[in-house]
């Protein structure tokens, strides 16, 4: 199935992190839409993972994005996949993972590519990722669509995840995106 189902995707946070934010190009809009993938996801039962690099130094994940009680993983390796206890985090029934996240040309290409060597479907949510510099950003979106990521936004997520306006959801949902 080329459309993302909710039923068979996990959504992934990378690196959203208080000291990092502050140098990303366009944050705040990347942080709103990271925050409506959250928020759908939990009314859908879309499972959500959570990574922070280096907590110690780039501290936690940003307070607006809520993600009291998600697993998260802190981990050193740029590339997620790499972590210890990375793909345990990952419900095995879901093949297709959507990822939002910071720095798109560092810790989302990397994961990006480790994900889709172990095999898994990823789309990137390119309104819902950043890098300090807007050329990084569309190097990494170029790179990742490159080795067969889909490349979506966020409403394009969302409308998919719902699939119909009769979707009970579909009120919540598109106050969302308004």
């Amino acid at each position: 199935m080329r459309t993302l189902d909710r039923d068979r995707t996990t959504l992934l946070i990378v690196d959203f992190q208080q000291r990092l934010m502050p140098a990303i190009d366009g944050a705040s809009d990347v942080l709103a839409n990271a925050g409506r993938l959250i928020e759908a996801a939990k009314k859908f039962g879309v499972p959500v993972v959570v990574t922070e690099q280096y907590p110690r130094g780039l501290g936690p994940t940003v307070p607006q994005l809520a993600v009291e009680g998600l697993p998260t993983l802190a981990k050193m390796d740029f590339d997620a996949t790499r972590a210890a206890g990375f793909f345990e985090m990952l419900p095995k029934d879901r093949p297709d993972i959507l990822v939002s996240g910071c720095e798109a040309h560092v810790c989302v290409l990397q994961t990006v590519l480790g994900l889709l060597d172990g095999g898994h479907n990823v789309h990137v949510v390119r309104d819902a990722i950043g890098s300090r510099r807007a050329e990084s950003k569309e190097t990494a979106i170029e790179r990742m669509r490159g080795h067969d990521a889909g490349i979506v936004t966020t409403e394009m997520a969302l409308f998919e995840w719902l699939g119909t306006a009769a979707d009970p959801h579909f009120r919540e949902i598109s106050v969302l995106i308004r």
